[in-house]
């Protein structure tokens, strides 16, 4: 894939801020800082470029562009340290009414960052057993300033305590395959019924993650279900590097590939292995089944292009229709829109695409 000079200092200083390593940007011509912050973006990753910035050996950005970064970079701050503060208090509060959940993804993930404030935040989201998830549900709904709908199926709730999106899940499972939902319903019995969790001490309050096993397995199938309906971004795969570097050594492999095979999720690994090995500088020797043959590189580069059209979580996508239509019609535009984007990934995923667009499309129905 051919980038332009912006998109390739951007992965310049995204590999600089995720592995505070030196970058050099004098081997692009008049790179547009505005243009690499629009990037940033949209992809969600202003504090990790932020970060790359300061690693930067040879050019200088124009201080207006600078001072954008840097102000976005301790919004950043103050945001994160406010959200950390809720997830403790509400966790304590709810254990205090023998409530029990985990925290999965966003804030337990950004504790593997060099810099955890500077990460992109997004939702809240606790994984909890079925009974502590309608627990929760209960527990929470008096604070609620918004209620979405609920997925009784897959035990699914987003709670709004403003300012902040709270999600409730009491399964992990998505509308693509049961083969993967059998492989998450594996993981769920390992934290709830082994007890497979870790901690972070969040400034004093203690917060339950998945074990690095089970994490592992979570982050990569929620970025995968992503990917396949709406798009993914940077910010997601960054997250999946940062929580396999720091538990290098850690991890059961044999446990995990044994997982990815039951779950058919192995080529997706090792297509992704490869993007983040060359262009997120991801170390080969912690990065599990990493496959450097042209098939994965070719898939790699599929991947990134697919990214970057898409922006995080399908930032550049048109979603409009959705105000303006309803019903019927709301639901036959997005079936073609969806139809489309599997259509875009076919070529790197033949098989899954296929088999995972059928599954969707009947769990819609």
């Amino acid at each position: 894939m051919k980038l332009n000079n912006n998109q390739q200092a951007f992965f310049v200083l995204v590999r600089a801020g995720l592995w505070e390593t030196e970058a050099r940007l004098s081997q692009f011509n008049d790179v547009d800082f505005s243009q690499v912050l629009k990037l940033a973006e949209e992809q969600s990753v202003v504090g990790l470029i932020a970060a790359g910035l300061e690693h930067v050996t040879d050019v200088k950005a124009p201080k207006e562009e600078l001072l954008q970064f840097v102000g976005q970079a301790l919004q950043l701050e103050q945001q994160n340290s406010a959200m950390n503060n809720f997830i403790g208090v509400i966790v304590e509060k709810m254990r205090a009414a023998s409530i029990y959940t985990l925290l999965v993804k966003g804030q337990g993930i950004a504790q593997c960052y060099e810099r955890p404030l500077w990460r992109s935040y997004g939702d809240i989201d606790f994984y909890l057993s079925e009974s502590n998830y309608q627990l929760a549900k209960e527990y929470l709904k008096p604070l609620a300033a918004h209620l979405s709908e609920e997925d009784k199926k897959r035990l699914h709730i987003a709670i709004t305590i403003e300012p902040w999106i709270v999600e409730l899940h009491g399964t992990l499972h998505s509308n693509f395959s049961r083969r993967m939902n059998k492989g998450l319903d594996e993981v769920h019995k390992s934290i709830f019924y082994g007890g497979d969790v870790r901690s972070w001490n969040n400034d004093g309050f203690t917060v339950f993650l998945p074990s690095v096993d089970n994490d592992v397995v979570i982050v990569f199938t929620h970025f995968i279900q992503h990917f396949y309906v709406g798009g993914i971004g940077i910010r997601q795969i960054c997250d999946w590097c940062r929580l396999l570097w720091t538990c290098r050594g850690k991890i059961d492999v044999v446990l995990l590939e044994k997982r990815l095979r039951k779950m058919d999720l192995l080529s997706e690994w090792k297509a992704f292995a490869a993007f983040t090995v060359n262009w997120l500088g991801m170390p080969v020797d912690a990065m599990p089944f990493h496959d450097g043959s042209k098939k994965y590189n070719r898939k790699a580069n599929s991947i990134c292009k697919l990214i970057i059209d898409a922006g995080n979580l399908g930032h550049n996508i048109d979603e409009s229709y959705r105000s303006k239509y309803s019903g019927l019609a709301g639901n036959l535009i997005t079936f073609w829109r969806r139809l489309g984007e599997f259509l875009k990934i076919v070529s790197v995923f033949p098989r899954n695409t296929l088999k995972f667009f059928v599954g969707y499309v009947f769990s819609r129905l």
